[in-house]
């Protein structure tokens, strides 16, 4: 379980590495989720049949961006949680590289680093992550991100030294 922390930590956390997630298997059925949701029916996610005859995976792999869907989870299962927040807001990447893909079946993991934080107006901090998406038994990464997040909380929970 992530710890809690204080925004008068943030600071001292810049280069160094947060947190690992625990392990998400990614399956068929997950993968049909997706592309039913978001309408992307590639046979290489949604027939495992086709797949593995007429692709180099073996079988269905998942959409890259259900990949990085995932980095929510992963967020929330292992990054220290801040005592001040009051709501998080995903603010975009400022990269994304989709390495290896994920065959059906694979369980993925996040690893965060926090690459900077910087406090905007009275009650927002930006925070990037570098976040690579290891992919279990495989020495490619599904993918690796640079990922801005915005924490809001009460201006007078400021932290004076910043």
């Amino acid at each position: 379980m992530p710890q809690d922390i204080s925004l008068s930590d943030i600071m001292d956390l810049i280069g160094k590495e947060l947190g690992v997630s625990d392990w998400i298997t990614v399956t068929q059925q997950t993968i049909d989720r997706f592309a039913e949701a978001t309408s992307d029916f590639q046979f290489i996610h949604t027939d495992p049949v086709r797949a593995a005859a007429e692709t180099p995976f073996g079988g269905t792999i998942a959409h890259g961006f259900l990949s990085l869907s995932l980095l929510s989870a992963m967020n929330y299962n292992c990054l220290p949680k801040i005592r001040e927040q009051t709501m998080g807001i995903n603010y975009g990447f400022e990269k994304v590289r989709f390495v290896a893909p994920v065959k059906s079946g694979a369980r993925v993991r996040g690893r965060f680093t926090m690459a900077d934080a910087r406090f905007r107006g009275a009650g927002m901090l930006m925070i990037t992550y570098d976040v690579t998406v290891e992919i279990e038994g495989e020495r490619k990464p599904a993918l690796t991100a640079t990922w801005q997040t915005i924490i809001q909380f009460d201006p007078k929970d400021r932290p004076a030294n910043v």
